[in-house]
This record gives structure tokens, C-alpha cells and sequence, in this order.
């Protein structure tokens, strides 16, 4: 064979020899996926009950009238703040008068008759001794005097209910609050009692939250309300916080029909950001866990055996680890057993994974998770 064929078969066989060699470390070598992982980090979180609330004002007063009659003067417009005692509305007082000086009339006269009579009897006392009078005409005179001093309490009595209709006629505010839209304006005629109300008066400051929690929660927060005051968080519907106030009341039974127990938490309301009627989330806070693993809760995936994480190991491998996931946070999940603080979870990128198989880490910075709510018992 010549010399040059040989040299040709020699390098094709050495050139087919690499390739194959190059083939077989591609075919053999293992891919790293690329992943995103955060750490499984220990804090101190809040435990805490979330619910929907209703503000209501701390007290309410239909304001309504007690004498009947036309509104002469109108000292409020709506939505006025008001004060304990400011005038809110007077009645016309003339006939309220009128009859005040009628009463009064009625007892001066009882009273001059009464002087009289006690006169009489004094005279009739001696008169009887020296028999000049009748028995029957000085116990007639006595019955007289005694008939004149009832009298006068009864007017007395009369005088004093005319007083107090004629005080009614000024309607003043009971409680310190905002009035509502008035109903009955100057001008219009309104009898003593009337099915109207002349206006609403809400004390908004301080201000009521009501809300429910499910019946379990009792025994925490009757624990919790013998060691002190316990912290409320009211924040608007759309988000947002609004005020901080404390746990007020508990209702003094569980509603059968819901299962839940209602509460009530008060607020200064100084900034008036909370307005009777509002929906308002409510957080109770009521109590704290040290050394608490939180983890992302997208890093908690769910399997046919329970809830499981991928955990990177020293080898950039994915390991998957069955862990006990407890309480939702807002984006976090408490991690009860299965997991320690430090160790890296993988977040993104699971669905390409099986266990064993090599990762290339990009690590995310986790935000500070937002106060937990306590886990819900189905």
C-alpha cells in the first residue's frame, strides 16, 4: 500500500478516535439547571388573628324632641362636630312660658288661701275652748288648712313639670360627636316624641372596631386579656394602615349559627381616619414565637405524601425534604419540622427538578416577612 494512503487511514482513525472520545464526556457529564434559591431563615414573629371589621361609633343618640312644637332656631348644620351641651335646636317657647306663669299664679294664690286658712284655725282653736263654736265648724276649718297645704304641693308639683317642658324646648347635644344630616330644619312643626329624628349625633372619637374570630381563638384570648392589654391593627379594605388601638370587649357568647365569637376593639381615631360603617382589616395580635424558620411560600411545594422543599446541598444538588408547614404569612410560610434556619431553598425553578439533580444557584434576597396570622383549623 503506498506510503501516502497509509498516512491518510492513520490520521482519519485518529480524528474519528477524538470525536468519539468528545461524544462520549458530553453523553456522560450532567447539566446543571439553573435555579433561584433563598435561605431558610429564624426570626421572631408576631402571631396574630386576621379577620374582616366593621367601625361603629362608640355611641350613637337619635336626637329627638320631648314638647311638641314649631323649631324656632336651628344652631346646627350638617356634619358639625359638637360638644356635650351645645344648643343643637329651640323650640318655641312661648306657650312653654305662658304656662310656667300660669302654674306659678295658681300657687300664689293657694298660698295667700292657705294663710288664711291657717289663720282661721288658729282663731277657731281658742273659740272652741270657750265653746263658742261648734265641734263641726272648727273640724271644717282644720279640714280646710289641711285641704289648702295639699294644694300648693300639687301646685308646687305642677309648677316644676311646666318648668322642665319649658327647659326641653332648647335641645342640646348629650354626647361630644359629629351630627349626621338634619332632619327636621327650622320652621317646621314637630310634635313631643315624633317617629322623626330631629338629627344623629356619632361619638367618633374615641371609635369602635367589631369584628369575629373562629370559637378556638377563645381560650388564647381570654389568656391573653388576663396579662394585659392586647394590640389591635386596623388597616383600610384597599390597604394601607390606619390606626393602632386595643382589644376592648368580648362578646359573652359563641354565635352557634357561625361558630365564631364577636370582639370589639377601640381606637383614639385622632386623625379621624376610621368612620363608622367602614370596612376595615382587622389584625389581633396575640402573641410571639422565637426561632420561628420561615421560607418563601412558593419555595413549599405540594406532594401525594404532604408538603415538601427542594434544599440545596454542599454538592449543588436538589434534595427534597418532607417538611410540616404551619401558619401563612404574607408571601411566607412557617416551617414547623423537616427544615433548619440557614439552609438554602430552592424558590424557582422546581417543575425541572427531580432529587439528586445538579443546580446552579442564583440566590434572592427574601423581604422581612409581614406579621403572621395564627394557622387556620379547619
Amino acid at each position: 500500500m503506498p506510503r501516502s494512503v497509509r498516512r491518510i487511514l492513520l490520521l482519519s482513525l485518529c480524528a474519528l478516535a477524538l470525536l468519539t472520545a468528545c461524544g462520549g464526556e458530553e453523553k456522560g457529564g450532567k447539566k446543571a439547571l439553573a435555579v433561584t434559591a433563598a435561605l431558610a431563615e429564624k426570626r421572631t414573629v408576631p402571631v396574630s388573628l386576621k379577620a374582616v371589621g366593621t367601625v361603629e361609633a362608640y355611641s350613637s343618640v337619635a336626637i329627638k324632641t320631648r314638647v311638641g312644637g314649631q323649631i324656632a332656631e336651628q344652631f346646627v348644620r350638617d356634619g358639625q362636630d359638637v360638644r356635650q351641651g351645645d344648643p343643637l335646636f329651640r323650640i318655641d317657647p312661648r306657650p312653654f312660658e305662658a304656662a310656667v306663669r300660669e302654674a306659678q299664679a295658681k300657687l300664689e294664690r293657694d298660698q295667700v288661701l292657705l294663710k288664711k286658712a291657717n289663720e282661721d284655725l288658729k282663731r277657731y282653736s281658742g273659740l272652741i275652748e270657750k265653746s263658742v263654736i261648734s265641734r263641726d265648724q272648727f273640724e271644717q276649718t282644720e279640714a280646710n288648712a289641711r285641704s289648702l297645704a295639699a294644694t300648693i304641693r300639687v301646685n308646687q308639683a305642677e309648677l316644676e313639670s311646666r318648668q322642665l317642658d319649658l327647659s326641653y324646648t332648647l335641645i342640646a347635644a348629650p354626647i361630644d360627636g359629629r351630627v349626621g344630616h338634619v332632619q327636621v330644619t327650622q320652621g317646621n312643626v314637630i310634635k313631643a316624641n315624633d317617629d322623626r329624628d330631629l338629627a344623629v349625633i356619632n361619638q367618633i372619637r374615641p371609635i369602635y372596631v367589631a369584628f369575629a374570630v373562629p370559637e378556638q381563638h377563645v381560650t388564647d384570648i381570654l389568656r391573653r386579656m388576663g396579662q394585659g392589654s392586647l394590640p389591635v391593627e386596623a388597616a383600610a379594605s384597599g390597604g394601607g394602615f390606619l390606626e393602632t388601638g386595643a382589644l376592648a370587649s368580648l362578646d359573652n357568647a359563641v354565635d352557634k349559627t357561625t361558630g365564631t365569637i364577636k370582639l370589639k376593639a377601640v381606637f383614639n381615631n385622632e386623625k379621624l381616619l376610621l368612620w363608622p360603617g367602614q370596612f376595615v382589616r382587622v389584625t389581633l395580635n396575640l402573641d410571639s414565637r422565637e426561632g420561628v424558620v420561615l421560607v418563601p411560600s412558593r419555595a413549599v411545594q405540594a406532594g401525594s405524601k404532604g408538603p415538601y422543599v427542594y434544599v440545596v446541598s454542599a454538592q449543588n444538588t436538589a434534595e427534597m425534604r418532607p417538611v410540616t408547614s404551619g401558619a401563612i404569612l404574607d408571601g411566607f410560610t412557617i416551617i414547623e419540622e423537616g427544615l433548619q434556619g440557614g439552609e438554602s431553598v430552592i424558590t424557582d425553578g422546581q417543575i425541572r427538578l427531580v432529587p439528586g439533580a445538579a443546580v446552579q444557584v442564583t440566590m434572592a434576597k427574601a423581604p422581612a416577612p409581614a406579621p403572621a396570622k395564627a394557622p387556620e383549623t379547619p
